[in-house]
This record gives C-alpha cells, structure tokens and sequence, in this order.
C-alpha cells in the first residue's frame, strides 16, 4: 500500500490516535463524533441529532453510533425539569472519555451549578493559541479538552509506540483533575514506567483510572512524585506466558505379521491387535453376512400371536380330551410338555 499525506495548515480537526483507531466505534460514530469537535460556539445549542442528520446519519444508524459515543464516554445526557416545567435534556460532548464524574463536573461549570467536594469541578479549558480548531478561535472547547503540546503538522503515518501512549495518558491527566497537572518534560520524564503498564496489557484507559482514583483526601503536594509512586508500586504483574505444548512422541511403527487370511500368503502391518489385513477383514466379514443373511431367510414366518394363542389353547383342550388337534409344530411342542409333566409324574 502507498500513502501519501500532507499536514493541513489551516482550517483542520485535531483527531486523537484512540478515536481514529478506536475498536468499539463505527464509522458513524467517529466521523460524527469529529464534525461536532470542530464545530464553532455559536453552533452548541443544537442537539446531537440535528448535527447528525447534516452527515446524513438517521434512524437506526444514529442511534446506534450515539449508544456507542454514549457507552464509550463521549457523550453524557442528563434530564433536568425547566423554569416553566418543562423537561430538557442537556448534552455533554467530549472528544475524550469522560467518566460520570469527570462529565458531571464540567456541566456544572458550564451551568453554573456548584460541585460537590467531594468531585470538584474540573476548570473550562481556554482556547489553544498555537494550534486553533476548525474556524475562528472562540471560548469553548468540546469536553473540556485541552490539545497536549505538539508540533504544528506532526503526523503519525504509524500507531505510536507504548512510550509515546503512556505520555499522553500523562498529559491527559490534567482533565480530570488538575492535582495531577504534569509538564512536557516531567510527562516524558515518567513515560517510560507508563509504558510497562501498557506492555503488561493495561489499555490507556484502565492506566487512566489507576492513576486518578482514590486520591489522598489531603491532596496531592507534588505530581510527579505521587504519579512515580502509583506507577511502581501498582505495576500490574507482567502476563505470563502460555506454558508451551509437550512434545508428542511419534507412535511406534509395528513390525510386519503374516495374515491368517485365506489365499496366497501375504504379510501387513498392523495398526493394533488384528489378525487379518484390510482386504481378508473386509472379505470375512462379507462372508459372514452373506451366511447370515441365507440362514434367516430360510426360517419359515412365524405365525401371528392370536394363532399361536388360539393353538395352544386348542391343544390343551384336546389333551384332555384325549384328541390333538393344532398345527404340528404347536403339537410337537404340547406333546413334549405333556412328555415333562408324565416323567415328573413317574417320579
């Protein structure tokens, strides 16, 4: 495959790694999820629908693609009551995952609303001066979010290594909360014990949560050193490797016998206690239903139960009366009854 990029210079989008290849979105979803990041203020009242059905996105396919921004962290909703009663629903859109709290936060800064202590609000991002989004630079920023430093036009024509991850996440940890404020230098600085994490298996979102939950209700003093401390002493144990397969022995090769077959004598190898090869087993047996098969055709057809009954009986009256009577065999059979009943007699 060939490919050929050239970095824009003005009026572009800014899409993270994680969006672009990220596994649980559709299409739908990320190419929705990239025109609303790029959207100017003025246009943040409309409801997400109305942004998709510009893109052509309706129906099932919408809200297929919002329940995955929704599952992934994307898009959060919350229903409110109006000053005249009436219900609203308010959106939160974020070019990054944000959890319940993280999203709750944010509303609550736009809104006005005081946060709880126990989940401080996370602060309004300001605009990028190097790096401007799609349109005239404004006040707002989707999410909260806020571009990591980078130079302008850098491309990755390659998924970026696990140092290059674990820095991001570093610097992302800004958003959620603002204790956990880390600078190019410091992020670089830690990047590679974030990597480990990253190389044990651990998604850039579970390292995330690992570092930003449970933090001292003291505060934290010093970034760097509180981030260092989590990432060594909860470093996950690296995976095991899948124990490898014993070999397998060959099974031994058996040595030639002579055939008990009939005809010229001839010898094969067997496989496990036969006598006899392929050929002389599958005659034999031929041979031998073929003589099953004539020895039940030549057995005369039983005679039908009520016939067998009715003789029998027949027979028996007719003992008594000193007169056989029935088919012959049935007789036979009564005379050698009667035959055992007179030597038990005589006995």
């Amino acid at each position: 495959m060939l490919w050929h990029a050239i970095a824009p210079s003005r009026r572009y989008t800014k899409a993270s790694h994680d969006v672009v290849r990220h596994p649980r979105l559709s299409s739908d979803a990320k190419i929705l999820l990239l025109y609303v990041q790029g959207l100017p203020e003025e246009r943040a009242d409309k409801a997400l629908s109305e942004h998709a059905k510009k893109l052509g996105i309706t129906g099932r396919a919408y809200q297929r693609a919002k329940g995955q921004l929704i599952a992934n962290g994307f898009v959060h909703e919350w229903k409110r009551q109006g000053e005249r009663g009436f219900w609203v629903t308010d959106q939160l859109f974020a070019n990054v995952p944000l959890t319940a709290e993280e999203a709750a936060a944010v509303r609550n800064d736009r809104l006005g609303v005081p946060s709880a202590p126990s989940a401080p609000a996370v602060p309004a991002a300001r605009p990028g001066a190097r790096n401007p989004a799609v349109g005239e630079p404004g006040g707002r920023t989707a999410g909260g979010y806020e571009p990591v430093d980078e130079e302008l036009g850098e491309n990755y024509s390659h998924p970026p290594s696990e140092v290059a991850e674990g820095e991001r996440v570093l610097l992302s940890l800004r958003h959620a909360n603002p204790q956990l404020h880390l600078g190019v230098r410091e992020a670089r600085g830690l990047a590679e014990v974030a990597a480990e994490w990253i190389r044990r298996g651990v998604s850039a979102a579970d390292l995330r949560r690992a570092l930003t939950g449970e933090l001292p209700k003291e505060g934290v003093r010093s970034a760097v050193g509180f981030l260092r401390h989590r990432l060594v002493q909860k470093l996950p144990a690296p995976v095991a490797a899948p124990a490898p397969f014993p070999p397998v022995s060959p099974s031994p090769v058996r040595e030639f016998i002579v055939c008990e077959g009939e005809g010229e004598e001839h010898v094969f190898r067997p496989v496990g206690d036969e006598t006899l090869c392929g050929p002389c087993a599958r005659e034999a047996n031929r041979v031998y239903w073929a003589a099953r098969r004539a020895e039940m055709e030549s057995e005369p057809d039983p005679l039908p139960w009520r016939e067998r009954v009715a003789a029998i009986i027949e027979s028996e009256q007719g003992a008594e009366r000193g007169v056989e009577a029935g088919p012959p065999a049935v007789l036979a059979a009564t005379r050698a009854q009667g035959s055992v009943r007179d030597a038990g007699a005589g006995s």
